[in-house]
């Protein structure tokens, strides 16, 4: 490859939910942009192998294969890793890391990457979310407040496609929502026992990505409404729902303006000592086997977290030894993520006389409601939690033959299921740490990434308030027959890994600037989730959306004024 191929405006590392936003601005406005992607192509409706399959052509019956499972310990863990979709997960002894302390790292490696398979919660952050640091006196104060990056939350919703009600909750700011589909009875029915009993605490429908009433510009990326399939990650082929591959990559396409290179696992972002600064991204192609340079102005980072923390501590120079931008020495640490472990399930005997099982692509959501106005619990911050209510055709359980058709003809709904899930905020850390490992390298010539990373005394007293606070409105609502459940599930599970390469105003506590910037390295941005300070309760991929476009904006300023 000559060199007049190599060269370009922008380089973004990764086609993921904020690579490929980073991909769609800077095609968007003329810029010359090479994405790379490590995993294969993926194109839109093409390459979604399962997606019109009907459940009997599935040879397991959607488990997969036994010796797939036993080989795969890690990703069978993911509640997605099915017969229909395991095609789009990282097989655990494909990519190897080092697990000082158990951390279930879940990945897709494809175009796209882990957009085809993401929950698609969509929840905005608030001031207390981006304050809290500052107020709780942990990690280090954001750089941002909300008002800086509600524009760009407008923005994102817009393009994507966003259904949700204006709720009017000021921990849970509104955004631009497309119509919600209804709760059903039973969700409904606690959303209404909760609002009557428990003031500042509130149920609501999930806003989610999905196309319920598509606006032209939806039509204009090729999307169409969503069917409420519920079999979303198989790849949706009517682009029903927000993914890189449905939406931002193809707009990004069409514009003549990029390039996707795939097989090209990024090694180091090069920092040349001569001149000051980054000039470009060094890959090895798992193809040829070639290690090859590609030049730009400038780059984005958004490998997903934690590939982001291991490229940034491997572009080492003598300029920085311990890692590019590394001059604060946390690069790599105060990583956190979402505490997911806490279950709590219930059984409802009321609308039996209804005819639906309540069957859902979202679920009911209760946004964090504890230390809100003020510190009132033993712990620090609090915790989300989704809320969905069910029934199963029971005339079908443990039937062959005429008595499975029977039951299938004339289906026996039994009594509503409910169960909530609690996704809490962890606090950054600086034990958490992120670091490469001294001498095993993986097949394409990287480090292994150590990982160390653990709950602590304060994920433990949320867990616990939780298990109370849910079962008790539980308990108030009338079910019945309430469980508590906490399955000990090893971080990283949640798939919300944030933080390593965090953003704050003082670069000498923190990496990243108010724009995403590198301190350090003027042309270098990164906007997944290790730009994170904070985690928050809120699930994050809206917020890297927002982030992303925020910060390309910003670069693209920066390159027309010749800062960068």
């Amino acid at each position: 490859m000559g060199d007049n191929n190599r060269n370009f405006d922008v380089i973004v590392i990764g086609s993921g939910i904020s690579g490929g936003w980073a991909a769609k601005e800077f095609c968007e406005k003329g810029l010359k942009t090479l994405v790379l992607e490590r995993g294969r192509d993926v194109r839109h409706g093409k390459d979604y192998p399962t997606t019109n399959m009907l459940p009997w052509e599935f040879e397991h019956r959607g488990q997969p294969p036994y010796e797939i499972q036993k080989d795969n310990p890690v990703v069978s863990r993911c509640y997605a890793f099915r017969e229909d979709a395991m095609h789009f997960f990282v097989k655990d002894k494909e990519h190897p890391y080092v697990q000082d302390k158990p951390f279930d790292w879940i990945r897709g490696y494809q175009v796209g990457g882990k957009s085809l398979l993401w929950a698609r919660q969509t929840q905005r952050w608030s001031d207390y979310d981006f304050e809290g640091p500052a107020r709780d006196g942990f990690a280090t104060d954001w750089p941002i407040r909300y008002k800086d990056i509600a524009p760009w939350y407008s923005y994102v919703e817009k393009f994507a496609g966003i259904s949700g009600n204006k709720d009017g909750i000021d921990t849970l700011p509104d955004g631009e929502f497309l119509p919600a589909l209804d709760l059903n009875c039973v969700e409904n029915h606690f959303k209404d026992v909760v609002s009557k009993n428990y003031p500042g605490r509130h149920v609501i429908y999930g806003r989610c990505a999905h196309l319920t009433q598509p606006q032209q510009i939806h039509l204009d990326q090729g999307r169409a409404q969503c069917q409420k399939r519920t079999l979303c990650q198989r790849g949706c082929p009517f682009g029903g729902y927000f993914s890189s591959n449905s939406s931002t990559i193809p707009w990004a396409e069409k514009t003549g303006n990029m390039t996707l290179r795939t097989n090209a696992v990024v090694q180091s972002v090069i920092y040349d000592d001569k001149k000051g600064k980054v000039t470009g991204v060094r890959i090895f192609d798992s193809n040829t086997k070639e290690t090859i340079e590609f030049y730009a102005r400038v780059i984005f980072v958004n490998a997903a977290a934690l590939n982001t923390n291991l490229i940034l501590l491997n572009s080492t120079s003598s300029r920085f030894e311990n890692g590019l931008g590394n001059d604060s020495g946390v690069l790599g640490k105060y990583v956190a993520f979402h505490n997911y472990r806490a279950r709590v399930s219930g059984v409802y005997e009321g609308f039996l006389d209804k005819k639906t099982d309540g069957r859902s692509h979202t679920s009911a959501y209760l946004p964090r409601f504890r230390n809100v106005k003020k510190q009132e619990t033993d712990f620090l911050r609090g915790y989300a939690a989704g809320f969905g209510g069910g029934r199963s055709n029971e005339g079908v359980n443990a039937q062959f033959g005429v008595d499975l058709k029977n039951g299938i003809d004339n289906p026996t709904l039994g009594p509503w299921r409910v169960g909530s899930h609690m996704m809490g905020e962890t606090i950054p850390k600086e034990s958490n740490t992120l670091t490469l490992d001294p001498v095993q390298k993986d097949e394409w010539g990287m480090p292994l990434l150590k990982i160390n990373i653990d709950y602590d005394d304060n994920d433990e007293k949320m867990v616990k308030d939780y298990l109370e606070q849910l079962s008790e409105m539980f308990a108030k609502a009338g079910f019945t027959d309430i469980k508590t459940s906490d399955s000990k599930q090893a971080p990283g599970l949640d798939i919300h890994e944030m933080g390593g390469v965090r953003m704050g105003n003082d670069p000498k506590t923190s990496v990243l600037n108010k724009w995403n910037q590198m301190h350090a390295c003027k042309n270098v941005f990164v906007t997944d989730g290790a730009c994170m300070t904070s985690t928050s309760t809120q699930n994050p991929s809206l917020t890297y959306m927002a982030f992303t476009a925020r910060a390309a904006d910003y670069a693209i300023q920066q390159m027309k004024k010749g800062e960068i």
